[in-house]
Parts: C-alpha cells; structure tokens; sequence
C-alpha cells in the first residue's frame, strides 16, 4: 500500500503519547494579547444529523417559541435545574448544557444564532456535503474547505508535519479531502507499543513499512523529525495517558475523540487543524425537552468539549473550536413530539481570543411572517461568515477567495467574535 499525497495514513490507528499536564487553566486576562505554546490550533465539529438549534440555545423571550412547541420546549429561566439557563435575558441554554456556562462566564465561548448554510436542501447528505466542501449548492467541489485553508499556509524550507491535519474518525472526512496530507485516527492505543500489543505489532510495523517506503517528499524533512518522535512515544504506553486535573471526559465515541485529540495536540507533533464529529441529532420522534434524547446527547457533547477545552491547558489560549450541524430543525414540533429538517441553525465557537459572553448574528424571530417558508428559522448568517474569520483571522490565511470560493467573503463582513 503506498502513500498517497492525500492521505498519510486513512483508517489506522498511530501511537502517540501527551506529554505531562501543562499549568491548571487560564483566564483571558493571564493570556493577554501573545498565544502560547507555538502554532495556532483550530478544531471543527460537525453536529451530523441536523441538530434542534432552537432547543439548544433556547429563545426563551420569543412568545411564538412556546407556543409551536407545547411538548418539548425548555422552560423560561428559573431557580428550577429543568429549565434553561439563561444568558442576556433572551436567549438560554438548554440545561444539559450546564457544563458550557462557566465558559460562557469566563467570556471564551460565543454563540452564533440564525446561521447555516444558505442552501435549501433538506437532504443531510447534500448538506453535509455543501458544508464540508465550503460550497453551498455545488457538486463538483473535488476538496474540503478546511483542507484548502491548509493549503495557503505552506511553510518555506522543510515540508510541515504529517499530523499538521487530522481527523479523528475510520476514515478521512470530506471537509479534509484535498492536495494536503492530512491523517485519519480512529484509536490511537490500538496502535503496537513496545510489543505490549502483540495482536496491534501488525500495525505497527505496516505503519514504518509505509513511511519508510514513501517516495512523497511532503513526508519527508519536518515529517522525519515528526516520525521520529513518534518512535519516541512509542516506548511508553497510550493507556498511561492522564488528562489535566478535572478534565472529564464522558463515555462515548466523542469524549474518546476529542480525550484522543488532545493527547495528540499536547504531544507536540505539530497539529494545526483537527476535526471530530457527534451523530445522532435527527430527532423526528420523542426527541423530548429538559430530559430525553436531545438532552442526552447534548450532556455527551458539552461534557467533551468542557473537558476537552481544561485538558488543553496553557494550549487552550492558541486554539479555537467551532461546531456546527447541517441544517436546523423546524420551529414547530411535528405530530411525534419531534422535530423535522429545518434551515438555520446555533454554532458555537470557543478559544483563547473569541470574545465571548455574546450571542452574535440578528435574530430574526419566529413569528409566522418570519419564517423561512413558513415552517424554519430564517437564516441571517452565512456559516462562511463565522469558518472565514477563524481561518482569516485565527490560522492567518489570508486568501479567504481559494478557501470558500463561492462565497464573496471579506474581513469588513465579519462578525468579530474573535479579538
């Protein structure tokens, strides 16, 4: 099997090992203006399945919210643990979100409400798809816009590290396709270490099979540096890994990912973008309020991304994380107590620089006059909007036209979430 320029290695598993807990976690103002650590991070999530954003970020001030969901709204703000949380008098999270508001007190997380991709489409594969290639309503995208935002950044001299793009998941994902190495990580302590694992040495040895016989020379002069140090860490044991003092991780395949991506970006192997991804949003039936399916999995993913944001330690001030999902649900519940494909969605966006604390973006309400043909939440930001200023403004590509090409994007038209 040989390497390609695409893919460093797609479906396996490698063996790296953090390096020791950095200091406990820092305020804003204990960062200042420099980052630290080195290089800029920026992590995407994708919500696949079409998450409820109007029972995620809760309009608790909007009458016509309650009134189109009378079984599964989340109560207005109260002394009760069932009802949202509340965040400027008008919006709220959803209580199983819990774990989000110290982040949101602390100013690093901001939301960003009525965004989405423009396109109509209600099919979660051609979403997704638009999402991920950055080109809303064309097909014949071949590339992924986080790989093209890569693909800008090349640095002089010796190539960049082969773990300079990962992707936490069996195989690499659309929004990484493209000329770039990027690296697809399904379970790192699946990985041969030191003979420990003699049903993993296989891999083992295929992995340096693969990277001794490659002719690419992307993958070679800082990717033999990164190689090396993977050699390295091989000698101890993935399960040895500990994350920082009160990083705690849930169950689940996507507390895994993201314990698993941290693992990788502390251990110094030269990670600038990453993605991960959390199914099971499609919620048609019983998708339930303050307890039930969207609360459950709601618990998962703000439970990670908690942990994920304090077991980064010091890192955590170079890095910006930003979800998203590929439509939002309909204002009103359908006749299962659920909820059906929608339009505009919640994203949120957390980091050392993000100013947070806000609700970006204009709301552009729920009454039936201001719905998207008559049944879904108007879109009033373009998803570009928000990735553009990340990639811009974060990770410094500068050439915003080659990463979403479609899309006339532009610093004047940004939403200035990030400081």
């Amino acid at each position: 099997m040989a390497i390609t320029r695409r893919v460093f290695m797609k479906g396996g598993a490698m063996a790296v090992v953090g390096t020791a807990a950095v200091p406990g976690f820092l305020t804003r103002a204990a960062w200042g203006a420099e980052t630290l650590g080195g290089k800029r991070k920026l992590v995407v999530l994708f919500q696949r399945g079409a998450a409820d954003g109007l029972n995620i970020v809760v309009p608790h001030g909007e009458a016509a919210y309650y009134s189109m969901r009378p079984s599964i709204s989340i109560p207005r703000p109260s002394n009760s643990a069932v009802s949202a949380i509340d965040l400027d008098g008008f919006f709220g999270l959803h209580p199983s979100l819990d774990a989000f508001k110290p982040l949101w007190d602390q100013k690093h997380l901001a939301i960003v409400h009525a965004a989405g991709s423009p396109d109509t489409t209600r099919s979660h594969f051609d979403a997704q798809d638009y999402m991920e290639s950055g080109t809303p309503g064309y097909k014949g995208t071949e590339d992924g816009w986080l790989n093209r935002a890569v693909a800008s950044l090349r640095e002089s001299g010796a190539g960049p590290s082969p773990f300079r793009a990962i992707a936490l998941g069996p195989t690499l994902p659309r929004i990484l396709l493209g000329r770039e190495p990027a690296v697809a990580i399904s379970n790192i302590s699946d990985f041969g270490v030191g003979g420990r694992n003699p049903n993993a040495q296989p891999l083992a040895n295929t992995f340096e099979a693969m990277y001794d016989q490659t002719v690419d020379a992307a993958l070679h002069g800082t990717g033999t540096e990164t190689f090396d140090a993977v050699k390295m860490l091989k000698a101890a044991d993935p399960g040895r890994y500990t994350p920082a003092p009160g990083a705690n991780y849930p169950r689940g395949r996507f507390g895994d990912s993201l314990r698993q991506l941290a693992q990788l970006m502390k251990a110094d192997l030269g990670v600038e973008v990453a993605f991960a991804d959390i199914g099971g949003w499609d919620h048609h039936v019983n998708e339930g309020n303050t307890q039930g399916q969207l609360a459950n999995l709601l618990r998962e993913f703000s439970q990670s991304i908690a942990a994920f944001w304090r077991d980064l330690g010091d890192m955590a001030g170079d890095t910006v994380l930003v979800s998203m999902s590929e439509f939002g649900r309909t204002a009103r519940e359908n006749g299962n107590r659920g909820t059906d494909h929608g339009h505009a969605n919640v994203m949120f966006v957390l980091g050392g620089p993000v100013k947070g604390g806000r609700v970006y973006g204009r709301w552009p309400g729920l009454q039936g006059e201001q719905l998207f043909e008559g049944r879904d939440l108007a879109l009033t930001t373009d998803f570009r909007q928000v990735l553009g200023e990340a990639v811009y403004r974060h990770i410094g590509n500068r050439d915003l036209p080659k990463v979403f090409p479609t899309f006339q994007s532009s610093p004047q038209k940004f939403l200035n979430y990030l400081g």
